[in-house]
């Protein structure tokens, strides 16, 4: 297993042609449900499979749970068999440029049991400024058995979150734009603000020109957690919140947990308290 989850996108176009490696395309658009599947029609990585976020990296939403909800995990274990990715397939996911959703990728990947999964820093537009080619041919692997080994320890919901929420030990991270933190704005979800305790790091800024920021770097941006016993992380509805995971592994902070409800799961309840402000 590789030290750093990250990928160079000429790593990428040099490991092209391996039999075993399986590459996920994981492009989406909030805004744009459909973006995913055309882009992928339009031009891949050659050999890669599609997953779209709201069919396959998402179950559909409910009164509570967020706006998505993990997937049922057999269900993904049996997509993930159907499309030719095993256990022991090395594992390449990206989207169009570094984002979110192939952080969301990656994480449930890992979460279903996954121990070589590689997320590519920078993305789609990094592999095409790398010299790579994309291809329109849909992928062709054998179908193969995908073992589901759930690692629940990754993954927590409102109620752990509210026990904990007060525990000096613990922080609580939310990957949200400073705006929506504050409680300023906020387009989608019933309530505006944040987790009270929560301390605010918004995901893009672990980047720099597209691409993670050095380990120095991170461990600075990410600085509180490193004393802490226990990192949760959070977003609007838990796809954000993964690139936050994986910023943290490449800061060093093993092991953080995931929210995956997030806020959209956290503003649906009533009883549960909502901060506005600064930190």
């Amino acid at each position: 297993m590789t030290t750093s989850n990250l990928i160079s996108a000429a790593e990428l176009v040099s490991l092209l042609g391996m039999p075993d490696l399986r590459v996920v395309d994981a492009r989406f658009e909030l805004m744009d449900p459909a973006f995913g599947a055309a882009a992928y029609a339009a031009g891949h990585v050659p050999g890669a499979v599609h997953l779209d976020l709201d069919a396959d990296l998402s179950s559909k939403p409910g009164r509570h749970g967020g706006r998505h909800p993990l997937p049922d995990m057999d269900a993904f274990a049996a997509k993930l068999g159907a499309l030719g990715v095993g256990q022991e397939n090395p594992v390449v996911v990206y989207d169009q440029a570094g984002s979110m959703y192939a952080a969301r990728a990656w994480w449930l990947l890992r979460y279903a049991g996954h121990e070589n999964v590689r997320y590519l820093d920078g993305g789609l537009a990094a592999y095409l400024a790398a010299g790579g080619k994309l291809s329109t041919e849909p992928a062709q692997h054998p179908a193969a058995t995908f073992e589901l080994r759930l690692r629940p320890g990754m993954v927590v919901d409102a109620n752990y979150v509210t026990a904990r929420r007060e525990d000096p030990a613990v922080v609580i991270m939310d990957a949200r734009a400073g705006e929506r933190y504050r409680g300023e704005v906020e387009p989608l979800d019933p309530k505006a603000g944040h987790i009270p305790g929560a301390i605010n790091r918004f995901y893009q800024d672990a980047l720099q020109d597209g691409l993670f920021k050095d380990s120095a770097e991170l461990r600075e941006f990410l600085a509180p957690a490193h004393a802490a016993d226990e990192v949760i992380a959070y977003c609007g509805s838990g796809v954000s919140g993964a690139h936050l995971v994986l910023a943290l592994e490449e800061a060093g902070v093993k092991g953080a947990k995931l929210y995956a409800g997030s806020w959209s799961d956290w503003s649906s309840y009533d009883r549960l308290p909502v901060a506005t402000g600064e930190e």
